[in-house]
């Protein structure tokens, strides 16, 4: 049996950043890892959709390029190059994470882990470990539907298609969520015809639901159909069924994704340590300990927030702990972006939160096509959303349009210290950019 400080299982944005971190603060630490490092996100996730979201985003400028004085442009789309130059970003930052645990202070091991108890777990080779301190970072799957899914050859999850090296002529796709919508925008600029089925009445639920109705009909213009508040019954060779208003109707497609949503995966054994286990994931405090004194989960596997980021900085916080040392880190502030055309992007609390809460704030509004940047851009279409409560402190944003993932980060970074709409507007902002609607605001 082999001791440790610490045992990270999983190397995904949390596990491996975690590791970095604990390793560089004193502590030996040994990473298990049963499949690729980089986690979902890097892997099957955030990278490679991103990196089709940019071929996108080229087919998107030569589609317009006219305004731009380019006219009877010609140009072929080879797909099979869009998914090797994927493969190479891929392997490329799998190479730099790998690089990373290979450093003084770090084990990696690359098998899967079991528990065995709650301060010791063993590897697919028999190899056992011990620590004081275990934390748990396994990531998450997609949900199973709840229905019926009669052809395993027409329905796929996000990773299937991800690995497509064909693009299908009409790909339906089940859930409006984050990842559906991503999908539904980056395949429509391949010329797929895309259709979106959602059992909700709006996209994007967590969303700002103005910012959501505007992303929607922006896609629809682009030529997306939505079928809102439609209760899908099953996946057929022929294939979506839903329920629609009480009539069935069936959209045929050659190829289904089905995004309903992730769960966590617990590591087997999981039920040797008597952590405590709800419906989201496992259960955890602030600090990201469970009820297990020493055992931590950090990213999807805790259910609270399945963003990449948030995994990085739960991570960092529950290092901090073991360490004993106290920080900063305000993980109630969490951005998040949708990487469509145009991007969606938000942090903090919403029109809706608001009114649901009966929280008093006040709604500050600044839109793209008053912005020279924007114009010069040919960015016209895009709205920013500012709450502030009854201080002016900023308390929410919510952006649709070009680059509004970097403008959220901005207010983000002001929300991190509690910062006024007032000061705000008094910070200079370089000339010409995006970032002048908000000091506008």
């Amino acid at each position: 049996m082999t001791t440790t400080d610490l045992i990270i299982i999983g190397a995904g944005p949390g596990g491996y950043r975690a590791a970095e971190y604990a390793a560089k603060n004193g502590l030996q630490v040994v990473v298990i890892e049963g499949r690729h490092v980089g986690g979902t996100c890097l892997n099957e996730g955030c990278i490679p959709t991103k990196a089709f979201a940019r071929n996108a985003e080229v087919m998107k400028s030569l589609a317009n390029a006219d305004q731009f004085g380019f006219d009877n442009l010609h140009y072929d789309f080879d797909f099979q190059r869009v998914v090797e130059r994927k493969n190479q970003v891929i392997e490329t930052l799998r190479s730099g994470v790998e690089t990373l645990l290979s450093q003084p202070g770090i084990t990696l091991v690359k098998e899967e882990a079991a528990f065995v108890d709650a301060k010791t777990v063993q590897t697919t080779s028999g190899e056992t470990f011990t620590a004081p301190n275990i934390i748990i970072a396994t990531g998450s799957e997609p949900k199973s539907p709840p229905f019926k899914v009669s052809d395993s050859n027409i329905a796929c999850d996000s990773s299937e298609l991800l690995d497509a090296t064909t693009l299908p002529r009409h790909l339906c796709i089940v859930g409006a969520g984050v990842i559906g919508m991503e999908f539904a925008s980056i395949f429509n600029a391949f010329g797929c015809q895309v259709t979106v089925v959602e059992f909700l009445k709006e996209c994007l639920p967590n969303l700002d639901s103005d910012i959501a109705k505007r992303l929607r009909k922006s896609l629809e213009k682009q030529g997306v159909e939505f079928f809102m508040q439609s209760a899908v019954t099953a996946v057929t060779s022929e294939g979506v069924t839903f329920e629609r208003k009480g009539k069935s109707t069936t959209i045929e497609a050659d190829k289904v994704l089905i995004a309903v949503g992730r769960k966590p995966v617990l590591p087997k054994g999981i039920e040797t340590t008597g952590v405590a286990i709800d419906k989201t994931g496992i259960i955890v405090d602030d600090n990201m300990q469970t009820d297990i004194f020493g055992l931590y989960a950090i990213g999807d596997v805790n259910g609270r927030q399945m963003l990449a980021h948030a995994a990085t900085m739960q991570g960092l916080r529950a290092v901090n702990h073991i360490l004993g040392r106290p920080d900063n880190i305000r993980l109630d502030i969490m951005p998040a972006a949708i990487f469509t055309s145009p991007e969606a992007a938000c942090v903090g609390k919403s029109e809706d939160e608001c009114k649901a809460e009966e929280t008093p704030y006040e709604c500050h509004k600044g839109y793209y096509r008053a912005n020279g940047k924007a114009l010069a851009m040919g960015e016209t279409e895009g709205i920013v959303k500012l709450l502030t409560d009854a201080k002016g402190r900023i308390i929410g944003c919510h952006i649709l349009g070009a680059h509004a993932a970097d403008m959220v980060q901005e207010v983000a970074a002001l929300m991190n210290r509690d910062a006024t709409i007032d000061q705000l507007r008094q910070i200079t902002h370089i000339h010409p950019t995006l970032e002048e609607i908000l000091q506008d605001l």
